[in-house]
């Protein structure tokens, strides 16, 4: 009964936000731009508080305004995915580019996104849509299937939409179930960007650690962890989720910083949360990450930073484990070794 109540619950949303698309007026004033202007438009920019989506936002259009200098590139935040769509429509023509931001929400955990995902790729069949690079996990469950399903028939009418994954597992998922479209294979977006240059001293442990569904390490494994590592080591406490929403591209970039700053500060960095591992990559931060219940932690580990001297991943919590690599960690002098450079797998993005 709770599943039927919550399937019919999701439908009245849904319904209530296509027909705010509807009522929705073309004349809006929330763009400001030349129609005759080639423009990219970065689609489900995210404007709410979890700063891993906001990071590829920012690198996402840090990207595209670098490599494609020609076209004017707009910021279309999730929240107005369907209040404002016709006045993005009416702004639009069948040249401009439509990006859609990365991520890990295409599958059913968190179905809202995939929603408007595939209402912005209904609205735009003869666009270029590039969905940037995403961790993708459609569940066995009968909802999951049904999901998949409803995924395959909205992406195989779009002829001109590339798929990009940003872990194996993915892309094999997207080139054995999206036959007729594009796929490519490149690293998280994030990884893009370049935040080595600190200016500040390393001191103590950073806790980032998840509290939601994605979460592998329980309760009484974390605080075992944090006993243990206050017994010799200053701990503080730090998470890439913040509790704002409607948030102005100017305070997701003063959030970003923030968290780029305490990372920076320093010595280690313990997180089971894929943008914590990310940001200790690009601000070359000694970092321990522990795999999420989905292993998309794992997957971009293991596609792009295994070669890393400064991040460690462990799969399996061990604290005698954890307590040897932050001894090791603990030791390294991060402005000594090599940062994370992947520019060149970025290429098929611009070329696509």
């Amino acid at each position: 009964m709770a599943n039927i109540n919550a399937s019919q619950n999701k439908s009245l949303i849904r319904k209530k936000l296509y027909l705010r698309y509807l009522l929705s007026n073309k004349g809006s004033k929330f763009f400001n731009v030349d129609k005759e202007k080639k423009k990219i438009i970065v689609s489900l920019a995210a404007d709410y508080g979890n700063l891993g989506d906001v990071a590829i936002t920012y690198a996402q259009t840090m990207f595209l305004k670098n490599n494609f200098p020609e076209y004017e590139v707009i910021d279309f935040p999730i929240s107005r995915t369907f209040k404002d769509m016709k006045a993005l429509k009416k702004i639009c023509t069948p040249n401009d580019i439509i990006t859609i931001v990365g991520g890990g929400n295409t599958g059913d955990m968190y179905d809202d996104i995939e929603y408007c995902r595939q209402f912005i790729i209904n609205q735009f069949p003869q666009n270029r849509i590039i969905s940037f690079p995403q961790t993708i996990d459609f569940s066995e469950t009968a909802n999951g299937k049904k999901a998949l399903q409803r995924a395959i028939s909205v992406y195989s009418k779009h002829k001109n939409l590339v798929l990009t994954a940003r872990e194996e597992k993915s892309f094999k998922k997207y080139q054995e179930s999206f036959t007729t479209n594009k796929v490519l294979f490149v690293p998280d977006i994030v990884l893009s960007l370049d935040e080595q240059e600190s200016k500040y001293q390393r001191d103590g442990i950073t806790m980032c650690l998840r509290s939601d569904r994605e979460k592998r390490v329980d309760k009484s494994q974390q605080n075992l962890l944090e006993t243990e590592l206050k017994k010799s080591y200053k701990v503080n406490y730090y998470d890439t989720h913040i509790n704002k929403d409607q948030l102005s591209i100017q305070e997701r970039e003063l959030e970003l910083k923030q968290i780029w700053t305490v990372f920076k500060k320093s010595k280690i960095v313990i997180t089971d949360r894929l943008h914590g591992m990310i940001f200790c990559a690009i601000t070359k931060t000694p970092c321990i990450a522990l795999d999420n219940s989905n292993h998309k932690i794992s997957g971009v580990y293991n596609a792009w930073l295994k070669g890393s001297k400064y991040i460690k991943m462990v799969e399996h919590f061990n604290v005698e484990e954890l307590q040897k690599e932050i001894e090791h960690l603990w030791n390294i002098d991060s402005n000594g070794i090599a940062g994370v450079n992947l520019n060149d797998k970025f290429k098929s993005l611009i070329n696509v």
